[in-house]
């Protein structure tokens, strides 16, 4: 028991701390640097269909982070997650290296295995899939 506790605590607080992360990122494209410079700047990067990427990567991170920190549709939020961060790490991190400093992929890394370990764990009982039955994720049966 004491073991399951714990586990959807921490499940809890890497939910949190992820959805966190990606609700700033997807706020800040769509409105503090806005989804025209968004756009702009996703051309610059070689971004295919940049105008529609920006959009889509902006609203999966704001939509995501949210529904992470709720515990919400965990496996798919997760998962699209992982998708945008692969993303991200194939066409504009790859090449530079691991360090952030130097526009290196590490973040894009941690995010997206993140989101890809809650697409596979689910949201744990302490999150509203938890509540209604389906906080068990991808691939686990229920406890």
């Amino acid at each position: 028991m004491a073991s399951t506790l714990f586990r959807d605590i921490a499940i809890l607080v890497a939910r949190i701390g992820l959805g966190v992360v990606f609700v700033a990122h997807g706020w800040q494209k769509f409105f503090d640097a806005g989804v025209g410079a968004t756009q702009a700047s996703f051309r610059d990067m070689n971004v295919p269909a940049s105008n529609v990427s920006a959009v889509v990567a902006a609203a999966v991170e704001l939509g995501g982070g949210v529904a992470l920190v709720a515990g919400l549709a965990t496996s798919i939020a997760g998962f699209l997650l992982f998708l945008d961060m692969l993303g991200a790490f194939v066409i504009v991190h790859l090449d530079k290296g691991v360090f952030v400093a130097e526009g290196g992929y590490e973040l894009v890394v941690a995010l997206g295995t993140g989101a890809l370990l809650l697409a596979v764990s689910g949201a744990g009982r302490l999150g509203i899939d938890g509540l209604i039955g389906r906080g068990s994720g991808w691939g686990r049966t229920a406890e």
